[in-house]
């Protein structure tokens, strides 16, 4: 495996590279005195040059941020190139091919590989300029037309370099080959391939192309968009794995916007070529996009070359806000977990891309929509948790369990604590009873949860037999069925909702089909109205069952222990329903839906109230 540039080759390369010629495409030099230029530095804002330059010996300096080197280095500063690649730049611009030290017996040897790839390169460049005069030609009505419908005039075409493919069995090949290019080397480089019959034909046909280039800049592949209806291959179409081309490590517009992600340690992950396009005529200029395939591994070491800081950098994703768009954006949070604590989300309106954002208000709103994305972690927890239905008992503990696994993955202590906290108000719980779902989440080693495909509907939880609130139950049954009279309107004010159990709740429909218990003369004839009421055996065992049960009340019954069942009946339910609203309430944006928040609140005030008259009651007005 070839290994280390051999040295002498690269003294050759800083012996024969004109510093002048590489740094003068980028600063605008001018004669200082003494053989030396002068320019404003590119490393730093400046009104005043201070930026050095000396041919003669071909290094740099600036006195203002105390940046210098040679052509090597400035290569590296500005493009963010490695050494190997900067010095491969290099010596392509002065026509040296470069040898490498091999770790077998350490002889030197020319890379099998850096003359195929220098003509891979060119013939990709060749090739984008024969695609970007073609758009200009009488058959590219249509990709014009495309680009003009998206807001992108004829000098953003040029500026990103746009082109079209003829819709011709083999323009380009024709071309590229008349250029002298070797037909094993166009389909090496993705540009061309073998037809069915055995002819060679183009790849890309009747279609807007859009070439990505790598850090340096090269062109390395191509992008292509359908244009026609008789077209029958997908709606994008890219360059294939080739030598020089790696899906997973290539970014569309990378080569615009390094310098301002390195500038302002930011990246913002669009979906396609023209949202690319779209953010950075809007003002967003450190915008890339995939080619392709989902952000990844590859994707990261190519940003982490540009971020100074990759633990204080930030990456940005936009998502279309439809369905999809909530997908990808929880699978970014599951693929890319090592990014999640300082990755943020940008979910576009009314399931607008930064495109259509663009053309329909314009470019503010586009930097609106960046400036204003939120955690990814942030949009993950709250779109997993929303996939519940929180108004239930049971979708709340299912919500809760998943929200949890997801803080549970968080690996910094501190920020862990901190959503512990954003997971009880979205659920709508007490912060303790989130801590200890995360809790037991590390316990069991967490796991990214995906949205319920569907809500979780709600379950009356029934009521366990023997328990307070079950002979709280029977104890009202037994007034109505034993004292119809005493029990009365008392007992007829409250409806069957109370009731847990469910044949407890049958017997209180009963007693209303037979008219209630105020209306009731009491005796064997009111019991077996109500017996006969029940339409299952186990009501009507119950109903026999009331009537000969004693009460739990030393003495004869009286108002105030019809009063004290009857409230200690409704408390339960009361009380329930406090805690639901008050975690809908909780679960509500005072600022978004202020309207909401204040009916809620009212209703919770009111509950509150309702709940202490109940509590009174129950106990006997003590």
């Amino acid at each position: 495996m070839a290994g280390r540039i051999v040295a002498a080759d690269i003294a050759a390369v800083r012996e024969r590279v004109s510093i002048v010629e590489v740094i003068g495409g980028q600063v605008t030099l001018r004669p200082a005195g003494g053989g030396n230029l002068k320019g404003l530095c590119p490393f730093h804002e400046e009104k005043s040059p201070s930026f050095n330059v000396t041919p003669e010996r071909g290094v740099f300096y600036c006195f203002g941020c105390g940046k210098g080197g040679d052509a090597i280095s400035f290569l590296m500063e500005t493009d963010h190139l490695t050494f190997s690649e900067s010095v491969e730049r290099l010596a392509g611009m002065v026509g040296i091919t470069l040898r490498y030290e091999e770790s077998g017996d350490g002889s030197p040897r020319r890379r099998e590989d850096t003359g195929s790839r220098r003509t891979l390169v060119a013939a990709h460049a060749e090739a984008a300029a024969f695609y970007a005069e073609q758009l200009g030609s009488a058959g590219a009505r249509t990709a014009r037309e495309f680009l003009a419908q998206r807001g992108f005039d004829r000098d953003a075409a040029l500026r990103f370099g746009c082109g079209f493919a003829p819709d011709s069995w083999d323009a380009l090949g024709k071309h590229l080959r008349a250029k002298g290019y070797a037909a094993k080397d166009l389909i090496t480089a993705g540009l061309i391939r073998e037809a069915r019959s055995g002819n060679l034909i183009d790849r890309f046909r009747g279609r807007l192309i859009w070439p990505i280039r790598d850090l340096s800049g090269d062109v390395i592949g191509f992008g292509a968009r359908k244009l026609f209806d008789h077209d029958d291959g997908p709606k994008y179409l890219n360059t294939p794995e080739t030598p020089i081309y790696k899906k997973s490590h290539v970014l569309y517009g990378i080569d615009q916007a390094k310098r301002e992600i390195a500038k302002q340690n930011k990246a913002v992950i669009v979906e396609g070529y023209t949202d690319v396009m779209a953010c950075h005529l809007a003002g967003v200029p450190t915008a890339v996009a995939t080619c392709g395939t989902a952000f990844g591994d590859g994707h990261i070491s190519v940003l982490r070359r540009l971020l100074l800081d990759s633990d204080a950098g930030t990456i940005v994703f936009t998502f279309d806000g439809d369905a999809a768009g909530q997908k990808a954006a929880l699978r970014a949070f599951a693929d890319d977990h090592k990014f999640a604590a300082r990755s943020m989300v940008a979910i576009g309106a009314d399931n607008m891309d930064p495109c259509e954002l663009r053309l329909a208000k314009g470019d503010a709103a586009v930097r609106d929509l960046i400036a204003d994305s939120e955690r990814l972690i942030n949009f993950a927890l709250r779109t997993t948790v929303q996939g519940y239905d929180l108004d239930s008992a049971e979708g709340q503990a299912g919500a809760l369990r998943a929200g949890a696994r997801m803080v549970a993955d968080i690996k910094q202590r501190d920020l862990r604590d901190r959503y512990v906290g954003f997971l009880a108000r979205h659920v709508g719980v007490d912060t303790e009873e989130a801590r200890a779902a995360v809790g037991d989440a590390l316990r069991h080693g967490g796991r990214r949860p995906a949205a319920p495909s569907r809500p979780t509907r709600a379950v009356a939880p029934a009521v366990v037999p023997n328990s307070r609130r079950a002979l709280v139950e029977r104890e009202a049954l037994k007034l109505a069925v034993q004292h119809p009279q005493l029990a009365g309107p008392l007992f007829d004010a409250v409806d069957a909702t109370p009731y847990g159990h469910p044949v407890h709740a049958a017997i209180r429909e009963a007693i209303a089909a037979a008219g209630g218990a105020a209306a009731a003369a009491g005796g064997p004839t009111w019991i077996e109205q109500v017996r006969s009421g029940c339409t299952d055996l186990a009501g009507q065992a119950l109903v026999t069952e009331l009537a000969v049960e004693p009460l739990r009340y030393d003495g004869e019954p009286d108002p105030r222990y019809v009063s004290v069942t009857l409230a200690s009946l409704q408390l339960p339910v009361i009380e329930q329903r406090i805690k639901a609203v008050k975690s809908k309430l909780q679960r509500t944006n005072p600022v978004q839906h202020k309207d909401e928040y204040l009916s809620l609140f009212g209703e919770v005030a009111s509950l509150e109230q309702h709940a202490q008259a109940l509590r009174e009651q129950a106990t006997g007005g003590l």
